[in-house]
């Protein structure tokens, strides 16, 4: 018979292998579940995408927000509702522009002039492409919703809308309509191929009523051109249909487990419909299921600042986010781990955070495209975490804030958008492959 000394030796001999493998197990799974995207690559070998300041190019620049809105046109909206709106948010974005005292001022004389200056900026706050066709939608506060040709720079559509305070907008993924919302707490639907009336106006298809905060993301859900998510102020999102108008489903509200402030941005996955996130001001994402209005799938943490800005990757498995806390995150949406953090280092001459405002991925999925406050767009390695081109110091670039950008269908061209009113065309003239 073994001794006991012989039986504690084999006994702390099976230990030690027991604990080896747990440990080979552990790595084994952290590989598996790319917990640290960046590590991992490097380790692989991978090396860094290349790029020179002749790789992505400023072909155009789209200028034509510059329009005034005078008291006139501000009386379509009614103030009273307006404002009540803004009460209604449970923390109202400075990003919008809106200096409450100078409101609150002019609505207490009964005069609109002080608002002349500020409509004046024409600051642009949103764009889309289109799916198929190289067209692209702006909208701005100059109250004008434009459409445009990306290849020849001209104006199709000039669409005045009854809302100066536009925050959002979307092509239908027929390309034949369109959909803008935002500080009247409604969505509205153009159809481009509507007559224009006696004004020359084109006349709204359909309005889309019931969020009680401004409506600050819209998406069409994507090979369905009637059903449409919104997301709002008011700590919801919502599924419409837009035949009918009539709203489908409300995620969040009352349910436990929705957003507790306001919803910023929203992003459907084309891998799966079905799935869409929503970012708030809460610095949270939250997993949708549409056919499961009830509950959150999943919530994600991370953040210290408010989500301006979310976008499923390519694969439908993950989707990255933009913050005020000046960081992108890559999620992944199954398991809930965070796999990377995309944080840029602070100018000592900035005063002030540099938020990230908007975020779009390569159809790849190899880059990260990133606007900030300061009027930098930042094209992130995803896998390593590195910048690989700044737009902020190119030629031609942005005179102020990025407040919106995205790609082409086809991934060979970047649009971004701005508060110095104008759009540019960003055109890659390599690495198709990585793009």
């Amino acid at each position: 018979m073994a001794s006991v000394a012989e039986l504690k030796e084999k006994h702390a001999a099976a230990t030690a292998s027991v604990n080896s493998l747990r440990e080979r197990l552990r790595q084994k799974r952290e590989r598996l579940l790319d917990t640290d995207v960046a590590r991992y690559s490097k380790t692989q070998g991978r090396a860094a995408v290349s790029f020179n300041s002749t790789d992505l190019v400023c072909c155009r620049t789209l200028q034509g927000h510059s329009g005034k809105v005078g008291a006139d046109e501000l009386t379509l909206i009614s103030l009273p509702q307006f404002w009540r709106s803004i009460l209604r948010t449970s923390c109202f974005k400075p990003d919008i522009g809106i200096d409450i005292p100078l409101l609150l001022q002019a609505l207490v004389i009964g005069r609109l002039s002080p608002w002349e200056g500020f409509l004046s900026k024409s600051y642009v706050y949103s764009l889309d492409w289109t799916p198929e066709k190289n067209w692209i939608v702006s909208a701005s506060q100059d109250g004008r919703l434009i459409v445009w040709n990306a290849l020849t720079s001209q104006k199709t559509h000039a669409i005045k809308l009854h809302c100066p305070w536009v925050m959002t907008c979307a092509f239908a993924p027929n390309g034949q309509s369109v959909a803008c919302g935002g500080l009247d707490s409604a969505c509205s639907i153009f159809n481009l191929n509507s007559q224009p009336d006696r004004d020359g106006n084109m006349p709204v298809s359909r309005i889309l009523t019931g969020h009680k905060g401004y409506v600050s993301s819209c998406q069409y859900v994507p090979d369905q051109e009637t059903r449409l998510i919104t997301s709002s102020g008011d700590q919801t999102c919502a599924l419409w249909d837009v035949t009918t108008g009539q709203r489908i489903s409300i995620f969040g509200g009352e349910f436990p487990s929705g957003h507790t402030a306001d919803v910023l941005s929203v992003s459907i996955n084309s891998s799966n419909s079905n799935m869409f996130v929503s970012g708030s001001c809460d610095a949270t994402v939250r997993l949708w299921d549409i056919r499961i209005a009830s509950r959150a799938v999943r919530t994600y943490h991370g953040h210290e600042g408010d989500i301006n800005s979310v976008k499923f990757f390519p694969d439908g498995q993950r989707f990255g986010t933009g913050s005020d806390d000046g960081t992108c995150r890559l999620f992944d949406m199954r398991t809930g781990h965070q796999l990377q953090v995309y944080s840029r280092e602070q100018d000592r001459n900035d005063t002030e955070l540099s938020t990230v405002t908007s975020i779009a991925f390569s159809i790849s999925g190899r880059l990260l495209f990133a606007g900030y406050s300061n009027g930098d767009c930042y094209v992130w390695d995803t896998l390593l975490a590195e910048v690989v081109l700044n737009l902020g110091n190119l030629q031609n670039s942005h005179d102020g804030r990025i407040s919106c950008l995205g790609l082409s269908s086809d991934g060979s061209a970047l649009c971004t958008g701005s508060w110095d009113k104008n759009l540019k065309i960003w055109a890659f003239s390599g690495h198709r492959k990585i793009v």
